[in-house]
């Protein structure tokens, strides 16, 4: 699996204003919703229940939402850059500013975890969070996960 099945270059948004996880939660699945062509409250209700779970935050300001969802029929991802860093109860209390929504069908197969697994790879990886932060636009953005997900 590459980045490219999980994300378009469409799907990167940044400079995101939004001042808690809520808002910031809301406003991706909003996007998101655009996106797979779906109504808000077909996504935004299971991103609240997985953060009751525990927190997306992975660390060093890095969070990645996820949820299960019926009928989706393929994973999709959502790429944000905040103006702000926020609170999100990551695992090392770090603001976030870095936030990859991946959104996932409730069947259950390998696909789901691999795709989990190779956004979490990328965002555990120094280099890549300090190019991310580096960039200035969605091309930025886009140009660097598709090159890390190649190395």
């Amino acid at each position: 699996m590459k980045i490219s099945d999980l994300l378009s270059p469409s799907d990167v948004w940044v400079n995101v204003a939004a001042s808690n996880k809520q808002l910031v939660l809301h406003d991706l699945a909003s996007k998101a919703a655009t996106s797979l062509g779906l109504d808000v409250d077909r996504i935004a209700p299971y991103l609240r229940k997985r953060e009751e779970f525990g927190s997306t935050g992975i660390g060093r300001g890095a969070a990645i939402p996820h949820a299960l969802l019926p009928d989706l029929q393929r994973p999709f991802g959502l790429m944000a850059k905040l103006k702000q860093p926020i609170e999100f109860d990551a695992i090392d209390s770090q603001a976030v500013d870095l936030v990859f929504l991946l959104l996932l069908p409730e069947r259950t197969d390998n696909g789901q975890l691999s795709a989990l697994a190779l956004v979490a790879r990328l965002l555990r990886r120094i280099d890549v969070l300090d190019r991310l932060r580096s960039a200035r636009d969605t091309a930025g953005i886009w140009s660097v996960m598709a090159a890390a997900s190649r190395t």
